[in-house]
This record gives structure tokens, C-alpha cells and sequence, in this order.
């Protein structure tokens, strides 16, 4: 049989995997199953057609309230009895994993979607590696953001591993007036736009970015560097400019995307890693001239000639590339053709529906 009922279980998230969440619960749903999802309250707002509980699953380790998540987990499921749970993220694969453990032999299916690489630090990197174990040996399935994450899921025991499929929701052209007024709140009076979006983070690499853009100083007119988002950084990054004497804008969190896109001469993906950010792909919708690290899954949507790919954390090589944009305006027509053309291959929100209730139906057939 088909899953007929799916749980999906996810932690605290400020980024893609939420929203990644909701369009599959969305999709879901609209094709006729029961879903309901569980996570912390703070994340409810992103499932509004969508049943939700509430469990405290945070970012970080708690044993006490970690272990008060798995019992909650545990009942809620017992009483909402679904085929499959999906959870997303190494949090909370791992809670959704000991809260099946009690399930005896009408356990659901348990397929896990893993987003990211490990932290930073030692501490931390110990506590993911255990996650990582305890999610490879129990998962029925995993889905990976990126084949270097799929690896490392199989090196950690994982059986059922392959790749997932994370669109960017489809986005129609901006009207004129809302460029206008990117454009207006950018205030770049004629230098060329230099855009950044995400969280203010350490994997997003903006301080490699801040640096790069310090170097080119020289150029005439001057870059203006946009950055487009919030996060712990925040202060820290704008210190940084300051510093660096790198003119920088920070707008914080925005719902103009598109506008800041189409507004902007270069966009730039200067992460650490990344899986398949949307960014990259809202990007490439738009059409835009990119610039971004080659880590990740980042190569796999853009292929050789939708970007300028460069090393992370390397800000000459970034500055330089950068620059070759900024400077060749026969190259940046050329990057902006290629990624319309590349986005036409992107999968789309059905395509990712369809994919994971293939996965489902694999587990489910002989309930």
C-alpha cells in the first residue's frame, strides 16, 4: 500500500530546511494524505494549512528536555499512528529514532533527510558524529542535500542512501516598481551591486565576502556590497566592514528576493558549504551573473558554466572572479543566459513531492 499517513519531525530551523519541510507537507497533503507535522512551537507559522504539534527539539544538545522531546514524540505518534516519519535534520532524526524505538512491531518507516555538515569544534563534531551513527543504523532510508553528505552517511552505516530533491519554490518575475524600490533602498546611484543573501552565520562565508570586496577599492566606480538577511553575526560582520573599509549595506531580513535580484549586477554564494541552497537556484531562475564556492552541492545545479565557481574561503580568488564579472559585461550576459538555461532543468516543488512519496511507497508496500 501507499503511506497513507506521514509525520514529519523537524528541529529549530532559520533557513531552507522549514520551508523544504512545509512544501513537502503541503504537497503532501494536497494529494490526499494525512500529514501532521511535529517541531518546535517557534516553527509553526511555516505550516499554517498544515496539522502541527509542538515538540522542543532545539539546535543544540539538552539531555533533560531531550529526552522529554522523545517522550512526547512517542505519544503523539502512538496517537496519530503514521506510515511513514520523515524526520529532517540530525536533531531530530535522532528523537524521532528513540521515540519509534517504543512502537514494537507496528513501528512506522523511518526516512530521514540530512541538510548539513557537522559544526565547528570538537565538542560538537563528537555529539554529530554520534547523531550521524545512531541515524545511519536506524533510518530505513536516507536523503542527502549533496553527494559529499551521501558519502559520509554511508561510511556511518547507512544501507538505503541516495540524494534529495530540494527545489526553490517557482517565482514569478518582479514587477517594475518593486525593482524600483529595491533599487531605491540599495541606493547605489550608478555603482554596481554586489548582493549577498542568508543568514548572518559562519558557514555563509560573508567575511570572506566582506574581505574580497576590501580589495577592490580601486575599482571605479566602487562595488557596493548588499547583504540581505539576519543571524548572529550581524554586528560582528558590520564591525568587519567597517574595519576593512569594504562599503557594505546590511538590510537585514527581507521578502524581496527577486527584487534584490533583479536589481543586482552580481550575485554572490560565498558559503563554506552548502547543500542545494535556494539562493543558488533563485538565482539561477532569475538569471543573474553568480559567483559562488565550489562546495557542496552548489556544482551539481550550476554545472561549469552557470557560475563562476571559486575555492571557499579564499577571498583574492573570490575578489578576482568578482571583478572578472564587474569588468566584462560580455561574460556577465553570458552567465546570466546560462543560468535561465540551467534553471530549466531544476527540479521542481512536484518533482520533490512525487520523489519522497516514491521513497515512502518503498517501506510501505507490504504493511
Amino acid at each position: 500500500m501507499t503511506a497513507s499517513r506521514i509525520a514529519y519531525v523537524l528541529g529549530t530551523t532559520a533557513g531552507g530546511t522549514g520551508r523544504h519541510v512545509a512544501m513537502l507537507a503541503e504537497g503532501c497533503a494536497a494529494q490526499g494524505r494525512a500529514v501532521r507535522v511535529f517541531g518546535p512551537a517557534s516553527t509553526r507559522s511555516l505550516f499554517p494549512g498544515v496539522s502541527f504539534e509542538s515538540v522542543d527539539i532545539a539546535d543544540r544538545p539538552r539531555p533533560a528536555a531531550d529526552a522529554a522531546a522523545v517522550r512526547r514524540l512517542r505519544g503523539l505518534l502512538a496517537g496519530f499512528g503514521p506510515d511513514v516519519v520523515h524526520a529532517h535534520g540530525l536533531r531530530a532524526a535522532s528523537v524521532a529514532a528513540l521515540a519509534r524505538a517504543g512502537a514494537g512491531n507496528s513501528r512506522p518507516a523511518l526516512v530521514v533527510t540530512v541538510h548539513n555538515v557537522p559544526p565547528s569544534g570538537t565538542v560538537p563534531g563528537v555529539i554529530y558524529l554520534a547523531l550521524e551513527r545512531l541515524t545511519a543504523r536506524r533510518a530505513d532510508a536516507v536523503l542527502c542535500v549533496s553527494a559529499d553528505l551521501a558519502d559520509r552517511m554511508r561510511r556511518a552505516g547507512a544501507r538505503d542512501v541516495s540524494l534529495a530533491v530540494v527545489p526553490a519554490p517557482p517565482a514569478a518575475a518582479p514587477p517594475a516598481q518593486a525593482v524600483d524600490q529595491a533599487r531605491a533602498d540599495i541606493g547605489a546611484a550608478g555603482r554596481p551591486v554586489v548582493l549577498a543573501v542568508g543568514r548572518l552565520a559562519p558557514q555563509k562565508g560573508f567575511d570572506v565576502l566582506i574581505d574580497a570586496l576590501a580589495s577592490l577599492r580601486d575599482r571605479d566606480p566602487l562595488p557596493l556590497l548588499v547583504i540581505a538577511g539576519e543571524g548572529p553575526l550581524a554586528g560582528q560582520l558590520a564591525a568587519q566592514a567597517r574595519a576593512a573599509g569594504s562599503d557594505a549595506r546590511f538590510l537585514g531580513a527581507r521578502t524581496d528576493v527577486p527584487a534584490l535580484l533583479a536589481a543586482a549586477d552580481v550575485v554572490v554564494v560565498p558559503s563554506r558549504w552548502e547543500g542545494q541552497p535556494l539562493i543558488v537556484q533563485e538565482t539561477l531562475q532569475a538569471g543573474r551573473p553568480l559567483v559562488a564556492s565550489r562546495v557542496g552541492g552548489i556544482p551539481a545545479l550550476t554545472g561549469e558554466y552557470a557560475a563562476v565557481l571559486v575555492p571557499a574561503a579564499d577571498p583574492a580568488r573570490l575578489a578576482s572572479a568578482v571583478r572578472s564579472v564587474l569588468d566584462d559585461q560580455a561574460l556577465a550576459v553570458k552567465l546570466g543566459a546560462a543560468a535561465q538555461d540551467r534553471a530549466r532543468a531544476l527540479p521542481s516543488v512536484a518533482d520533490a513531492v512525487d520523489a519522497a512519496l516514491a521513497v515512502y511507497s518503498r517501506f510501505t508496500r507490504g504493511r
